[in-house]
C-alpha cells in the first residue's frame, strides 16, 4: 500500500489517515462541545499549535489565543518566549535536546519565571536522519539526552514536563516512568524514515499508559477530520503546524484564528455525524481500519 512512499514517513502517515473511514452514527445526535480540559486550563477546543519555530510566533500565538487554542512553540531564545508569552497565550515551550545544559535550564527556568503553561523537549531531534550522530541544529550542537538527564530536566521546573518524539508504547512506558506529564507523539516531519504513523500507533500507546499520561497527536493533522480520527483513536489534543503556516504568512493572527476556527468546525461536522457529544465521549469504535495491519 505504501511503495510509493519509499521511506517518507510524512507520505506515510498521510495515506495511513486516508485510509481510515468513518462509521455513522447521526441518528439522535446533538450539538457537540468541544471545550478542552488541559494541564489546568480550558480550551475551545483540542487543537494546539506544533512547536513551530523561525516563524511570527508572537503572531501565531496571539491567533491561537483568540481562537481558544493552546500554543506550542518550539526553537529559539528567552527573548522570543518572552514576545509569545507576552501575548497572554498558554504557551509550552518545546526545548531542543542541546549538547550545552545550560541552553536547556536556561530556558526552562524563564519558562516557569515568566508563567508558561508546560515545558518540554523534542528528544527526536537530537540525531541526524541517516547516520547516528548528535546533529547539529541552526548551528548548534544537539545532544541526545540519557534517561538520567531527561529525568533531571523534568524535575528540575514545577511546571508539567512533555517529552516530543515518543512513538511507541515502550518509549512511553519510559516517558511515564520519568516523570514525564504527557508525549507529543512525533516523527519530526519524517526524520525518521519508515516510521510509524502516530495515529497507526496510538490505541495501542493508550492501552500502555491509561489515563497516566496526556497524549498529543504532531504531525499530519492538516484538518478537523483528520484531527476527529487522531482523537476518537485516543489521543488526548492534536497540533497542527503547517495547515497554519499559510494563513499565518497571509493574514496574521487573524489568519491563524480563522484556520483553527475552520479546523474545529470541521471537528465538530465529524462529531455530531458520529453521535460524539463532547470530547470525552470519543469511540473508537467509530474508525474502519484496513484489514491487513499487523504489530510484529
Amino acid at each position: 500500500m505504501f511503495s510509493e512512499a519509499r521511506g517518507d514517513s510524512v507520505q506515510i502517515a498521510r495515506e495511513y489517515m486516508d485510509s481510515l473511514l468513518v462509521e455513522s452514527r447521526v441518528v439522535g445526535a446533538v450539538k457537540p462541545d468541544t471545550t478542552f480540559r488541559f494541564l489546568g486550563e480550558t480550551f475551545s477546543m483540542p487543537f494546539m499549535t506544533a512547536a513551530l519555530s523561525h516563524l511570527d510566533l508572537a503572531s501565531m500565538a496571539e491567533g491561537a489565543k483568540e481562537a481558544g487554542a493552546c500554543v506550542s512553540i518550539g526553537m529559539g531564545g528567552n527573548e522570543e518566549m518572552g514576545k509569545v508569552l507576552s501575548t497572554g497565550a498558554k504557551v509550552i515551550k518545546i526545548i531542543k535536546p542541546y549538547a550545552d545544559e545550560k541552553e536547556i535550564m536556561s530556558r526552562i527556568e524563564y519558562a516557569e519565571e515568566h508563567g508558561a503553561l508546560a515545558v518540554g523537549m523534542d528528544v527526536e531531534h537530537a540525531v541526524n536522519v541517516e547516520d547516528a550522530e548528535d546533529s547539529v541544529v541552526m548551528g548548534l550542537q544537539m545532544k541526545q539526552p540519557t534517561l538520567e538527564e531527561l529525568e533531571k530536566y523534568i524535575r528540575a521546573t514545577k511546571l508539567p514536563f512533555l517529552i516530543k518524539g515518543a512513538l511507541s508504547a515502550a518509549d512511553a512506558l519510559r516517558c511515564r516512568d520519568l516523570g514525564a506529564a504527557g508525549l507529543v507523539l512525533s516523527h519530526h516531519n519524517g526524520l525518521m524514515r519508515y516510521a510509524v504513523p502516530p495515529v497507526m500507533i496510538l490505541p495501542e500507546i493508550r492501552k500502555a499508559v491509561g489515563s497516566d499520561l496526556l497524549l498529543v497527536a504532531d504531525g499530519g493533522i492538516e484538518t478537523g477530520f483528520d484531527a476527529f480520527k487522531a482523537l476518537a483513536r485516543g489521543a488526548d489534543a492534536v497540533t497542527m503546524g503547517k495547515a497554519l503556516m499559510g494563513p499565518l504568512k497571509d493574514k496574521g493572527a487573524e489568519g491563524v484564528k480563522e484556520a483553527l476556527q475552520k479546523a474545529n468546525g470541521q471537528l465538530q461536522a465529524m462529531m455530531i455525524r458520529t453521535g460524539t457529544k463532547n470530547l470525552k465521549h470519543m469511540d473508537p469504535s467509530v474508525i474502519w481500519e484496513p484489514a491487513g495491519y499487523r504489530h510484529g
